[in-house]
């Protein structure tokens, strides 16, 4: 396993379909099969597409800003921080393993909103 260049793809595969192109992302960098844990989201490969794409029409102006990448052995681990309209806020946690092939096949997140108050001064993200 090339974990720099796992890491590398990871990032690309997640911006390009967070940024408006699910379908090429997935063309790039999803492997024969891509098993779905976010339960907002159906199994396989469309429905990463459709879900994408639904949300590129709703929220265009979204951003995402990567802060942290871990690899180790066939799974990478991003750390982002998300920008939606009207400003809300989220933290994700987001895991993916690569096949033998270096393609990425499954994933699983965890999202939570940033709250207006904390009990700490330290940024989730």
């Amino acid at each position: 396993m090339n974990l720099e260049a796992n890491k590398q793809n990871a990032i690309a595969f997640y911006r390009m379909a967070y940024e408006g192109n699910p379908r090429k992302a997935v063309e790039q960098y999803v492997g024969d099969e891509y098993i779905q844990h976010n339960p907002d989201v159906a199994d396989g490969t469309e429905g990463f597409i459709d879900y994408f794409e639904r949300m590129q029409q709703e929220y265009p102006d979204k951003t995402i800003e990567f802060v942290r990448c871990i690899a180790e052995g066939n799974l990478v681990s991003l750390h982002t921080h998300q920008t939606w309209p009207g400003n809300d806020e989220y933290v994700t946690m987001d895991f993916f393993r690569f096949d033998s092939s270096g393609k990425i096949c499954e994933h699983w997140d965890a999202i939570q909103q940033i709250p207006d108050k904390s009990a700490n001064p330290n940024k989730m993200y």
